[in-house]
């Protein structure tokens, strides 16, 4: 029995206690409602007898009064007034007690109901003699009617006064008994309500006591004591599941945190011989570095190019070279550096122009930027190359393997608080879980183009937010699939 208790689920408990304590206060206030129910009709019907004798009463004076009317006037309405009068009061007097017995009042009854029928023989006689315009018996008649009538009122008057007398006393104790019925439901509610609390306590103190020991054991957790006694699991109901599910917990936390000690510890090792390997590396690559061309004997190399091919007129290649000079001029000065969106634009132009040299003008470049602007955009700075790599970006995953003709549209707009600077390209577009990827930095090295120049979206979008704080400086929209590309700088407009 005690198993099958403690294998009862919560909600079957408090479903029961529920159900149980309704029932039993139901019950009891439908028991209390009948009892009193009932005493109060008997209360409304212990003088119900005074008031059918004074209807008797006032039938009997209609019968004498309509009587007396007719004897007098003789007309056809003080007749049917009798007679009216005279059924309704024998309708009352067959209600009387008619049966021989030990009782006084009913006895008396008894004696009023014989004396009304000889009563209304005495009436009725009257009336045929007057119709019959007999003088001498009308008036015999109707004084004997009027004998009996006083006689009637006087027997009616008495036993109403006994039945008001004995009323009386059943009323009182009728009272007491209803005031007693009350006193018996007011203590029955309360000691129901005393048994709801103590079954509430312990239904309640069942479910609270398994929780406050699981919060006191989650606690200890909390604060670092894994070696904490766990859960001591009694029932089977909910609490029971929560508490095997936090011992579980608590189990796996203590092996898991054994695994971890064991994994930093193998990977502090690993990151030792990581770190060394680095080192080696660097050692290499720098060593390496130091046996490459000087960049300033690059950049008077390519210049000393360009005036060769200046003076033997070769302008198209001097105004290459002059383009790749200033290129890597800038990549090698301005790198981790800020710089003006001017200068930024102005990179573009090169890039472009060199690329156009090598694929033999298939870029098709449009920059839209008012004149009036150009002053200003001298003046505000941005980080270095974030530009140059989105526009390489549109050519290279954009516009390169399309088979229709393929553009790069820049332009520099105001909007709202914002300078805006816009690179569109009609290429192939670019999916939203892409898009994703880039925000998200999880784009692949293979993402990279072997032509890059390694600095990638993600870089761009690192180093503007960074320079801005601003999450939202750079957005990427497309249409989708063959729609094209378009990349948005906003740029606070200072």
């Amino acid at each position: 029995m005690k198993n099958r208790t403690l294998r009862i689920t919560l909600q079957t408990k408090l479903l029961v206690s529920f159900i149980a304590t309704t029932i039993i206060i139901l019950l009891v206030n439908v028991y209390m409602y009948y009892n009193i129910n009932k005493m109060i009709q008997r209360l409304d019907m212990v003088y119900q007898s005074n008031v059918n004798l004074n209807e008797l009463t006032e039938s009997l004076q209609e019968v004498q009064a309509n009587m007396t009317d007719y004897l007098n006037t003789k007309t056809s309405h003080a007749m049917e007034e009798y007679f009216r009068a005279e059924q309704e009061y024998s309708n009352k007097i067959e209600k009387l007690n008619n049966a021989t017995t030990n009782n006084p009042l009913k006895q008396m009854e008894k004696n009023i109901r014989n004396i009304s029928n000889n009563y209304l023989d005495s009436t009725n006689q009257a009336i045929e003699a007057k119709r019959g315009r007999i003088v001498e018996k009308y008036k015999v008649w109707y004084e004997r009617a009027t004998e009996l009538y006083e006689y009637i009122r006087t027997y009616i008057y008495s036993l109403n006064n006994e039945q008001f007398t004995k009323n009386v006393v059943n009323y009182k104790n009728m009272s007491m008994s209803l005031r007693y019925t009350e006193y018996v439901s007011v203590s029955v509610l309360l000691l129901i309500a005393v048994c709801n609390i103590v079954i509430i306590t312990i239904i309640t103190k069942g479910i609270t006591n398994p929780i406050r020991r699981l919060a006191e054991t989650a606690n200890q957790i909390a604060l670092g004591n894994l070696d904490h006694q766990l859960v001591e699991v009694k029932t089977h109901d909910e609490i029971a599941v929560v508490g095997k599910a936090f011992n579980k917990m608590v189990r796996s936390l203590n092996i898991y945190i054994t695994q971890l000690k064991d994994s930093m510890e193998k990977e502090r090792e690993m990151k030792e011989r990581e770190l060394m390997m680095e080192a080696h590396l660097k050692d290499a690559q720098l060593r390496y570095l130091q046996a490459q061309i000087n960049p300033h004997f690059l950049f008077n190399t390519l210049n000393a190019g360009a005036q060769l091919a200046m003076m033997e007129e070769a302008d198209r290649t001097y105004a290459y070279i002059q383009n790749v000079a200033e290129f890597f001029r800038y990549n090698v000065k301005k790198d981790k550096e800020c710089v003006s969106i001017l200068e930024e634009l102005e990179l573009v132009d090169n890039y472009i122009y060199i690329l156009n040299v090598r694929f033999s003008g298939e870029i098709h470049y449009e920059k839209d930027i008012q004149e009036d602007m150009k002053e200003r955009l001298s003046n505000i700075q941005i980080p270095s190359m974030v530009l140059q790599p989105i526009v390489e970006n549109s050519i290279t995953y954009g516009i390169r393997e399309i088979s229709w003709k393929g553009f790069i549209h820049l332009s520099v707009y105001k909007k709202a608080e914002y300078l805006c600077i816009s690179i569109k390209d009609n290429g192939v577009g670019m999916s939203q879980t892409k898009i994703n990827a880039i925000f998200d930095n999880q784009l692949r090295e293979s993402d990279v183009g072997k032509d890059s120049n390694g600095v990638g979206l993600n870089n761009v979008i690192s180093r503007l937010r960074l320079f801005f704080h601003d999450e939202e400086v750079l957005k990427i929209q497309s249409d989708g699939e063959n729609k094209g590309t378009e990349v948005i700088i906003r740029v606070p407009n200072m």
